[in-house]
């Protein structure tokens, strides 16, 4: 049985033994496997015997935590991956899901089936162990599995169509998950949803998944519109991301940027991921971001990250005064509704709605759709900017599909955003 002692190698060399709980390399120093950190402990865990890599996990749960608290960039990862055999990919997967599930740089569709897995289980230890529990463990335990429900809920079926894919999940606390609508490998057109104050998984990722889905059908029904119209030679594809990478704040810590920063380099992880994995086939990759998600997406913006759009609405700003201190390659839109007391508070140093900030106005208000008669419902309040039906979603749609000239800005413009615009 493997111990917190096993040491193993490091170097991708040949171990020449392997003595009970020691691997040693011939001619090299052997190193603890729980000393090192990175693609190093990646290659360590590797390295581990494919018997014992589940015993050597749950007895070390740790290093799966610090591994994914602080993971290596995800071309590095990637390399690990692919320097990897067959049987060892399939080992690690089945001994180590939280890990391979949670990497970026490993393939979406070895993070899927990982994903799953880790789910159906904890989901089965947690139902046992609340058999035989205390009261209070009982409580938490079903507090836990509550939360684990609504992601199962939100999978749905595996027949899903279109199919969907659990790219990330945290099981602990309040939990973290991405669940993908579409082919995240072959997409032209990639969006993620970015939210803000008190979504939360348990209470919300069925709500958030039916948003990308309502989402992903809207853009699947611009490009067919445009592709009908002669627009592009062959009907393009899309995948859509309900995203809740990072604890989403509540009343108490609202005023703080500290989970803003979290946000920030979960973004910025999530989109060198995809980035890396699509290698030369980019696709265009857009930013719809609501009220304190959309503070980290800008932190995460005025750093290394970039993308191809970005939609803030609902937002309170952050540090960065114009679109030109953003890493967008393509437009920035903000969206701001009646009664949304939000916008324009300038809370975390700027307002993206102002007109020195420089972002296009996307209309919220309300319209008939120039191009397909349709009544578009206004968006109210903080929250009803991704209610179905509205003009908010049509112009999100387009912004993630990017074709911002049939975005509405509300103005006498609106009437001439036809479809000639983009034929």
């Amino acid at each position: 049985m493997l111990l917190d002692a096993l040491t193993i190698i490091v170097a991708s060399l040949t171990v020449a033994t392997v003595a009970g709980p020691t691997a040693v390399l011939e001619n090299k120093p052997s190193t603890s496997i729980v000393s090192v950190s990175g693609v190093a402990q990646l290659q360590a865990l590797s390295a581990v015997p494919s018997s014992q890599v589940s015993d050597f996990v749950s007895q070390n749960p740790h290093i799966v935590r610090d591994l994914l608290s602080a993971p290596p960039p995800a071309a590095q990862v990637g390399g690990w991956w692919a320097s990897l055999s067959d049987s060892d990919r399939r080992n690690l997967t089945l001994g180590a899901p939280e890990l391979i599930g949670n990497l970026d740089g490993v393939p979406y569709v070895v993070r899927n089936d990982a994903n799953r897995r880790q789910l159906r289980s904890t989901i089965r230890e947690l139902e046992l162990e609340g058999l035989n529990a205390g009261r209070a463990i009982a409580a938490q335990n079903l507090q836990r599995l509550n939360m684990l429900y609504s992601i199962a809920d939100a999978l749905g079926p595996t027949t899903a169509n279109p199919p969907r894919s659990l790219i990330s999940l945290d099981t602990h606390d309040a939990g973290k998950v991405a669940i993908v609508l579409g082919d995240l490998d072959t997409a032209d057109y990639v969006s993620y949803l970015i939210p803000g104050m008190f979504i939360t998984v348990e209470g919300n990722v069925v709500e958030w998944a039916d948003t990308a889905a309502r989402l992903y059908d809207e853009q699947v029904s611009w490009l067919s519109l445009l592709a009908e119209a002669g627009a592009n030679v062959a009907l393009e594809t899309v995948a859509t991301v309900a995203w809740i990478g990072y604890q989403t704040p509540h009343l108490l810590n609202v005023g703080s940027l500290d989970l803003a920063y979290e946000g920030r380099d979960a973004i910025a992880a999530t989109i060198d991921g995809l980035q890396t994995l699509r290698g030369e086939n980019q696709p265009f990759i857009s930013l719809l971001a609501h009220s304190y998600g959309s503070t980290a997406a800008l932190l995460a913006l005025e750093q290394d990250t970039v993308v191809d759009a970005l939609a803030m609405i609902g937002s309170p700003g952050s540090p960065a005064q114009s679109i030109h201190e953003l890493n967008v390659r393509g437009d920035v839109f903000v969206g701001e509704a009646v009664w949304d007391p939000i916008p324009n508070s300038s809370f975390f140093g700027s307002d993206p709605g102002s007109t020195a900030y420089g972002a296009r106005v996307m209309s919220v208000a309300g319209a008939v759709d120039v191009i397909t008669h349709r009544v578009l419902a206004s968006s109210t309040g903080h929250n009803e900017y991704f209610s179905p039906g509205t003009e908010s979603m049509r112009n999100l749609a387009l912004i993630g599909i990017d074709k911002g000239e049939l975005v509405t800005d509300g103005s006498q413009r609106d009437a001439g955003r036809t479809l000639a615009l983009v034929l």
